[in-house]
């Protein structure tokens, strides 16, 4: 069987997966990857937009997290290109102003199934706490941050960024450092990972 057989059918269970079936508006995972996903990008969990709409990051967001990036759209929704596989694959639902954290069943139901398929992955974008600590455990004492500062120790095949959602609009304005130094590099990496006329 082929890699690209062996990611159809293990999509089609994630999509069809019902362990989070008693979240406030059900279980609706939305993913996306392919054997031959170079770029990985790992969040939280999908917000009550993307629950809606059924496409990650199709909000604010993802409109930030584009241009840190420096691609458009029809390159962001590449599955051939980019993976998009969150901490949590359904909208945990929200408390206190904010987004629930994703749900402790997905990753070990799911995680290392998805992670062995992706065997093209060239760079890895660990985005916020939960994210960090299954990832890379190395910064779990640290703060996010701090562990964002320390790019350069998991660089150039990782990157730790902040979650590009507006409620971090403050954090951006108080660590300029961020989109002044890091988002360049990141820009010119993932235009490397995605060069097309590479052998």
């Amino acid at each position: 069987m082929t890699p690209s057989v062996n990611a159809d059918g293990l999509l089609t269970e994630v999509r069809s997966c019902t362990i989070c079936k008693d979240l406030p508006l059900g279980a609706r995972p939305i993913v996306q990857f392919s054997p031959s996903s170079r770029l990985l990008i790992v969040g939280q969990a999908p917000g009550r937009i993307t629950h809606e709409r059924g496409i990650p990051f199709d909000d604010p967001s993802g409109d930030r997290l584009r241009a840190w990036l420096g691609i458009d759209r029809d390159v962001f929704y590449d599955a051939r290109k980019v993976a998009i596989v969150p901490m949590g694959f359904c909208f945990p639902g929200t408390a206190n102003g904010g987004d629930l954290p994703p749900r402790s069943e997905c990753a070990p139901a799911w995680r290392n199934r998805i992670l062995d398929i992706l065997t093209s992955v060239e760079l890895t974008l660990v985005i916020g706490r939960y994210a960090i600590d299954w990832h890379l455990p190395q910064f779990g004492r640290s703060t996010v941050t701090d562990a964002v500062k320390s790019w350069a120790d998991v660089w150039p095949n990782r990157l730790i960024l902040p979650h590009p959602s507006p409620r971090n609009n403050r954090w951006l304005r108080q660590n300029p450092w961020f989109e002044n130094n890091i988002v360049p590099v990141l820009q010119t990496r993932v235009e490397n990972v995605f060069d097309a006329d590479r052998p």
